[in-house]
């Protein structure tokens, strides 16, 4: 199934925790809803500004999942509304920088560079810009590099 012209559900359920310990990951209608509306609003526009692949490594987790990694049950991901990934050959702070000031999102967080990840979610109402960064250190408002 078709979420935008560059992805595609089965990315977004991909898990190897989910495989390996025998979880199920499958979305609902309202989770792949928001999933196709995160795609629409925001993935799509950053594949197709960049013109290159785009890596999704963690999309829509199921409770069990987030329990599984360590993450919150609550976790946007859980709702189908965000994702992690990476835009091929594009630094990470650069991706974040392209997003903030271009697109509309809820939360934006550049995680643990300089090999880290990009995350990003989108709600379809009530979308607060947030932008942090996150390194071992902890949370910080902003693009810290």
């Amino acid at each position: 199934m078709n979420l935008s012209p560059n992805f595609t559900l089965k990315e977004f359920l991909v898990s190897e925790t989910a495989q390996r310990r025998n979880i199920n990951n499958t979305a609902n209608s309202q989770q792949i809803a928001n999933l196709k509306l995160l795609c629409e609003k925001v993935l799509q526009p950053i594949r197709d500004h960049y013109g290159r692949p785009m890596t999704i490594t963690s999309g829509y987790r199921s409770p069990a999942l987030c329990q599984a990694i360590g993450s919150s049950t609550n976790s946007q991901h859980t709702k189908g509304q965000a994702a992690d990934f990476h835009v091929s050959g594009i630094a990470n702070i650069e991706v974040c920088k392209w997003i903030r000031n271009n697109l509309t999102f809820d939360q934006l967080i550049l995680e643990f560079q300089p090999n880290g990840w990009v995350h990003v979610s989108y709600s379809a109402s009530g979308n607060r810009k947030q932008v942090l960064t996150i390194d071992r250190r902890g949370t910080q408002n902003g693009l810290v590099p």
